[in-house]
């Protein structure tokens, strides 16, 4: 790496976007920083816009590198850390998600993991995943997403629903790291931290 290069990092929090700047030592060169909406829909429930996200991650990463006089071809790497279990599906075709993010606090699946306790499937989904059954992760926040999401608003032309799509490929889901990565390169990936939660 050139001496006159850096590395950025993108901080992808519950309550707003970092974007910083290092140099080669590891002192900070740039730092920006943008709250974004908190949205509850209903008691219990929390929700982020996706698209408020991504507009606010390029804005901090734009601010911070104009207040260093940096030019984007200057950064070797982007790292992004991420709230992890705010989840959402979005549609490639449109590059739109097709709701609001559901946020990791959000209880709104409580019922449905209770359901799957008390069909005693609590010990199958420790063994598949290592994880507790719990209204945190993304599992039951995907398929709430799945059978609730309105097509009338995704205004499509085609009438197939969500769930036909995503079992036939069309759709792409992930926490927050997924989505920013696919809005910067257009590649659907995520990294092992992530996708152990999930």
């Amino acid at each position: 790496m050139a001496q006159d290069t850096y590395i950025g990092a993108v901080d992808q929090g519950t309550t707003g976007t970092r974007f910083m700047v290092f140099d080669h030592g590891g002192k900070v060169v740039a730092n920006a920083y943008q709250k974004h909406e908190q949205i509850y829909p209903e008691p219990g429930w929390v929700e982020h816009d996706p698209e408020e996200i991504w507009e606010s991650t390029k804005d901090v990463v734009e601010e911070a590198l104009r207040n260093a006089d940096l030019g984007a071809d200057q950064l070797d790497a982007i790292g992004i850390t991420n709230q992890r279990e705010t989840t959402l599906i979005w549609d490639p075709e449109s590059g739109r998600p097709l709701n609001n993010a559901i946020v990791w606090q959000d209880r709104r699946t409580t019922d449905r993991v209770e359901k799957l306790q008390d069909e005693g499937k609590e010990e199958w989904v420790r063994g598949k995943t290592g994880l507790e059954p719990d209204a945190y992760f993304s599992a039951t926040k995907a398929e709430w997403l799945l059978d609730n999401t309105d097509q009338i608003k995704l205004q499509r032309m085609r009438p197939d629903d969500v769930r036909d799509r995503a079992e036939q490929g069309e759709l792409m889901f992930g926490t927050i790291d997924s989505w920013l990565i696919y809005k910067l390169t257009g590649e659907h990936i995520t990294d092992v931290t992530n996708a152990s939660r999930t």
